[in-house]
């Protein structure tokens, strides 16, 4: 036997601690490789530690909510070499007994099924969408799980994920009903008692119902921001009929060629970026009474977690990307946000943030700073309207494709000169794109 000590993993350049949210594991628990131990949070995103070896857990050196630095101990596992062995079942399966009048005999005769088999390669499970973790896996590929089976499955872990319990439960559920190896239970697996408070009733209609741990982080930095800047709006209407046509002819060629989405909000990142080298005085933050130039121009987007609340990860450097580069990042940190798979660092060294609220169908908005940055660009809806156009001929009426850009920015560093050329220079490269240009 030996003891392995499991540390606070290092999260990014800029991450140094993190909060305990929930343990997974307790002490006396088996745990496999790579099996998530805890959940962890920085003051962004909230992620997994997993174990890098298998074993008992012995000992727990922290409790839910203390903070943790990088490279502290904060778990013991002891480890026998060679031992890999398929988790036991009789600890879980008498609480299946419970929910469904499965006997003891019963339980025992399952527990001597599976307990008896041997841990096998795991199967392929590529082909799902889902996260399982390797232990699951292991236990699918065992008692001969299909895909569509584990996919089926009601997870009880974080953000529905199918953990040990729950499999072991299927399997309990699927051996004592037929027998069968193959089949699907006829009994449905009861949904996870959930642990949350109960939301409560003030007059028998309304409810009262605690905010999650994002939507309190999320409303107390919106607060704090409001309160340290001094918030002022410019706006301005761009024409964007060139970006509308060009994207509609090539935007199938792109996602054969490049195997991406080509949305609107990368041509608009990249106008950005380029109006941030003309304009580098919005490209600071504040820190006192002192003003940080910042070298890099890294970009904030807000995405969409699978909560439904709104995170900003961070595309690096993105005035060095060029259109195909740019519409790659923009696709996996927004994918990975939708996922709940961003990293601690994926949020991190934000210089410019911008927020597309016509996502939602809004003309334009006022969007709140993201500190300690002093500028922040809302993007509104793409309307067909109708609009003066002049020729050499003379004006004339006809339908185009406009948008509005509010630019909300911080009037203790940014005058009204400075917030409105920045954001009519970002409205200029819009207008003036180069519908023969390739990607």
């Amino acid at each position: 036997m030996a003891k392995f000590e499991l540390k606070l993993p290092k999260m990014g350049e800029s991450v140094a601690e993190a909060t305990i949210t929930n343990w997974l594991k307790n002490v006396g628990d088996s745990i496999a490789s790579d099996e998530a131990v805890l959940e962890i949070a920085t003051d962004k995103v909230d992620s997994e530690v997993p174990s890098e070896v298998s074993g008992i857990v012995t000992e727990i050196l922290f409790q839910v909510n203390d903070v943790v630095k990088v490279g502290q101990t904060i778990a013991i596992i002891e480890t026998e070499v060679g031992s890999l062995e398929t988790p036991k079942v009789a600890e879980v399966l008498p609480s299946v007994a419970a929910d469904s009048n499965v006997s003891q005999e019963q339980i025992v005769q399952v527990a001597k099924m599976v307990d008896s088999k041997q841990t096998v390669a795991p199967a392929d499970f590529s082909g799902s969408d889902k996260f399982f973790s390797p232990l699951v896996k292991n236990i699918a590929a065992a008692e001969g799980i299909s895909v569509a089976e584990l996919e089926s499955i009601s997870g009880s872990g974080k953000d529905g994920r199918v953990t040990k319990e729950d499999i072991l439960k299927f399997v309990g559920f699927r051996n004592l009903e037929d027998g069968s190896q193959t089949s699907k239970p006829s009994n449905p697996i009861a949904q996870p008692t959930i642990n949350n408070p109960q939301p409560i009733s003030v007059n028998g209609g309304d409810e009262i119902v605690e905010m999650d741990r994002m939507r309190k982080l999320i409303s107390g930095y919106m607060v704090a921001s409001i309160q340290t800047s001094a918030h002022v709006q410019s706006f301005i209407e761009v024409d964007v009929t060139n970006i509308v046509k060009w994207r509609d002819r090539v935007k199938i060629t792109f996602e054969k060629r490049e195997g991406e989405k080509l949305t609107f909000t990368p041509i608009f990142m990249e106008a950005v970026a380029k109006a941030l080298k003309d304009f580098p005085g919005m490209n600071i933050s504040v820190d006192g009474d002192y003003i940080i130039k910042k070298k890099n121009i890294n970009l904030g987007m807000a995405a969409a977690l699978p909560n439904g609340n709104l995170i900003v990860p961070v595309i690096k450097n993105a005035d060095q990307l060029n259109l195909v580069g740019m519409a790659k990042a923009v696709n996996d940190l927004g994918n990975r946000a939708k996922a709940g798979k961003l990293k601690p660092d994926d949020t991190q060294g934000g210089t410019y943030t911008v927020t597309n609220v016509g996502t939602f169908g809004s003309v334009f908005g006022t969007p709140i700073i993201n500190q300690p940055q002093v500028g922040i660009l809302a993007l509104g809806a793409i309307r067909k309207v109708p609009a003066v156009i002049e020729t050499p001929e003379g004006d004339f009426i006809g339908i185009r494709q406009k948008m509005f850009l509010s630019h909300s920015y911080d009037h203790r560093v940014v005058d009204g000169a400075l917030g409105g050329s920045f954001v009519k220079r970002v409205a200029e490269y819009l207008e003036a794109f180069d519908v023969s240009r390739e990607f």
